[in-house]
């Protein structure tokens, strides 16, 4: 784990939900005494509750999903040479397994990968490395998870990186060292344009094939859809993190 890593993650927790919210009420309380601390306490307070509400963060991940086109069952072969399937996170200790496994979200990307490889008969790599508390990489737990349960064969793991610039760059090298010039790129909706951008940096062409909508369904305005719930503050996570993300990207690419 590098410094750069460990402040990377420490500043994100204080710029994504639910950290950025409880940062600005400690702040408000720190300096209690002054007037506009009360003003910044209740902003925090919306603040907080604004990323709860499905309507809101519904919304956010909304301005990333529409980003991407979805590869429907009766399209047409892409013209690509190989898929890759970014990894997204081990779950460790599965008791069940005995050993480490996909979380949620490698899983999903993992399956809708195996998918579009039968159905197209393209190569694949899978990339993700390992984190300090897991047994194995991500691009290794996946490849047995391919191999056993969907009959897949992996052709290339990129196991050195620690987040998607590192999938994008060791990813890149390894296929155009073996000729491959365009990708079809399979992960998370909200995640694809960051995702895209860095692999197109990387000199790849890409053909994105996003899965796991969130924000697919058609907007009811029930009263559930403004009521605050754990899953929104989830979802307002994910948006908000590909969006510093490509701030980020702007900034130092």
């Amino acid at each position: 784990m590098t410094l750069a890593w460990t402040l990377k993650t420490l500043i994100s927790a204080l710029l994504l939900p639910p950290g950025n919210a409880l940062a600005l009420l400690c702040l408000a309380g720190f300096f209690r005494r002054r007037r506009w601390a009360f003003g910044l306490a209740v902003v925090a307070t919306f603040l907080a509750l604004a990323q709860c509400t499905p309507s809101i963060s519904e919304w956010l991940i909304a301005t990333l999903e529409n980003k991407s086109a979805v590869i429907t069952p009766d399209a047409p072969k892409p013209k690509a040479d190989a898929i890759v399937i970014l990894g997204s996170g081990v779950a460790t200790d599965a008791m069940e397994y005995g050993n480490d496994t996909a979380n949620e979200r490698t899983l999903i990307r993992t399956r809708y990968g195996a998918t579009l490889a039968r159905r197209y008969d393209m190569p694949v790599l899978v990339t993700g490395g390992q984190l300090p508390d897991t047994e194995a990489s991500e691009a290794d737990i996946m490849t047995g998870i391919l191999r056993n349960e969907f009959g897949v064969e992996v052709r290339w793991q990129e196991a050195g990186s620690m987040d998607t610039a590192g999938n994008a760059a060791l990813s890149a090298s390894i296929l155009k060292a073996a000729g491959v010039r365009s990708i079809v790129l399979v992960t998370h909706a909200f995640h694809m344009p960051r995702a895209k951008l860095l692999f197109e940096r990387a000199g790849l062409e890409v053909i994105p094939a996003p899965t796991a909508f969130f924000s697919h369904a058609p907007f009811k305005g029930m009263l559930t859809d403004f009521l605050p719930q754990p899953k929104a503050l989830q979802i307002s996570y994910y948006a908000l993190h590909e969006w510093l993300g490509m701030a980020w990207i702007s900034l130092t690419y």
